[in-house]
């Protein structure tokens, strides 16, 4: 049995694309994943399955979402190492990566928007674009960022999802615990 994690782009964020956790770990285990637990309530779980195709897994979560909630979110599914890989290589300090975020990006960018978005410079923004994902520390605070997760998304014309230092630490623990 692998082990896996998932993330859900935009649900639960301002009273749209509602999905009670609850519930998102019953329809996914009646898809035939195991050990389903989900953290917080931002589209975050750990599971299991003996599928080892990532894009498999994400289509089956993505439809099971679809057919249950009757609404579409984009879905990425990670393994554990690959996670741990994001983790390690940010390239912050340890005080400054303990304040970072990680946005996953669902595709790698275009090499031309690459470049032309790593010129970008905003004060008390930090950010390393990879081609899975990027790594942004702002001394402002998230909240007062301009290169969120939006901005990130319109810019490199893809698709991602953020999550802090914190959320990152707390799924490979509970990757770790299945």
């Amino acid at each position: 049995m692998n082990t896996y994690i998932a993330f859900l782009r935009g649900i639960n964020v301002s009273g749209k694309n509602k999905i009670p956790m609850a519930t998102l770990r019953e329809v996914l285990t009646s898809t035939g994943l195991e050990n389903v637990q989900t953290y917080i309530q931002s589209g975050n779980m750990v599971f299991q399955s003996s599928e080892g195709n990532l894009e498999v897994l994400e289509k089956k979560i993505h439809q099971a979402i679809k057919n249950h909630f009757t609404f579409e979110i984009p879905v990425l599914v990670k393994t554990p190492q690959l996670l741990q890989d994001f983790f390690n290589g940010c390239p912050f300090p340890q005080d400054k990566k303990e304040n970072s975020y990680f946005m996953l990006l669902f595709e790698a960018p275009e090499l031309a928007l690459l470049e032309e978005v790593s010129q970008i410079n905003v004060p008390n923004e930090t950010f390393f674009i990879t081609n899975d994902c990027i790594y942004f520390h702002s001394a402002v605070g998230y909240g007062k960022a301009k290169c969120n997760n939006n901005f990130f998304e319109r810019k490199l014309k893809i698709t991602a999802t953020t999550r802090n230092y914190k959320t990152m630490v707390k799924l490979l623990g509970m990757s770790k615990q299945l």
